[in-house]
């Protein structure tokens, strides 16, 4: 029998640490538990969230219905060759443990999405991506409940639509599947190492390591997010809060005529990348702290709650920080994190 918790804490189950709480709360720990659950009248009379590491959300308030909390586990081989093998994740493991998993391993393929926060299972929700690499690159199917039917169903990756930061779990299939687990395919030699950003082959020379391995590689993007990002269990936070905006090339050139080092990436259809971290800094946010909230001194796109912030004051604050770029560059930013109502 699943046991339902009343007006539970979610302060420690979110990495900004908000004290909000839900009026319902059951933790799912099987494909079991989650059509038990479905099939009850607490289900269907409740508004629901999926709740996985809490690490991309942001509860402005309590929450007035059911928290399902993803709590399953497990990681076992389904294919293997001498060049691949193919693992599939259980939808409540911790990304980093399953990327240190893969490279205690020598499985490569994840290494640069290292110390990314987060299940397993949300990372195909959002298309996780660091330094060069996005798990769109290694998924070859994602499985699910669907929601409304209780039926097994599968996504192969194309079917995903992965886009930057984007899926089909955040459009046509938001709030319709429980993801429950996610199947990656990895090298186990001639591993493709991907350390064209600078700031990994910047590292990898202070760490005085002149040939790669996937080992090395992990190590210098943990190395470079603990330098850039808070630590989640010291300052609350849900690492970058904005997308970073692509525009047009004629609106790049004009304000590159105000400012000569406006930084840039090359996007898609001809369009510029813009840093979001930049623009927000160039607004003068970078650092400042209103009451128990703030913006973090070393990485402008990270908002942070010094511990007693609640979810209002760092959506109010997300807002101000918008409607200034706005002002400014004539660039609208995209939350990248979810607001919970």
């Amino acid at each position: 029998m699943i046991e339902i918790e009343h007006n539970k804490s979610l302060k420690h189950l979110n990495t900004f640490g908000i004290n909000a709480k839900a009026s319902l709360f059951v933790s799912i720990s099987s494909v079991n538990d989650l059509k038990e659950i479905l099939q009850s009248d607490l289900y269907k009379q409740n508004k629901s969230l999926i709740l996985g590491g809490g690490s991309n959300m942001l509860f402005k308030n309590d929450f007035d219905g059911l928290i399902l909390k993803v709590d399953l586990n497990g990681i076992k081989i389904v294919e293997e060759s001498d060049e691949y093998i193919t693992i599939e994740v259980a939808s409540g493991e911790s990304w980093h443990s399953t990327v240190l998993y893969c490279v205690r391993n020598n499985w490569g393929g994840v290494e640069n999405l290292s110390l990314i926060p987060g299940t397993s299972g949300a990372a195909p929700i959002q298309n996780i991506g660091a330094y060069g690499v996005e798990i769109k690159d290694v998924i070859k199917k994602v499985d699910g409940i669907e929601l409304k039917s209780g039926r097994s169903i599968s996504f192969s990756n194309d079917e995903c639509a992965f886009g930057y930061r984007e899926s089909i779990f955040k459009h046509e299939w938001k709030e319709k599947i429980f993801i429950s687990s996610v199947t990656l395919t990895l090298t186990k030699k001639s591993h493709r190492l991907n350390t064209t950003y600078g700031a990994i082959q910047d590292t990898l020379k202070q760490l005085n390591i002149v040939t790669p391995t996937i080992q090395s590689v992990s190590e210098a993007v943990i190395k470079i997010r603990e330098s850039k990002l808070p630590d989640p269990k010291v300052i609350g936070n849900a690492g970058s809060f904005f997308k970073n905006p692509s525009i047009t090339l004629d609106h790049y050139q004009s304000l590159q005529k105000s400012y000569l080092t406006i930084p840039s990436y090359p996007s898609v259809n001809q369009e510029v990348k813009i840093p979001a971290g930049w623009l927000i800094e160039q607004c003068g946010w970078k650092g400042k702290k209103i009451n128990e909230v703030g913006v973090h001194a070393h990485q402008a796109l990270v908002l942070v709650n010094y511990g007693n912030g609640n979810g209002k004051e760092i959506f109010d604050l997300a807002m101000k920080i918008q409607a200034s770029v706005k002002e400014k560059f004539n660039i609208t930013l995209t939350a990248e994190v979810n607001i919970i109502e």
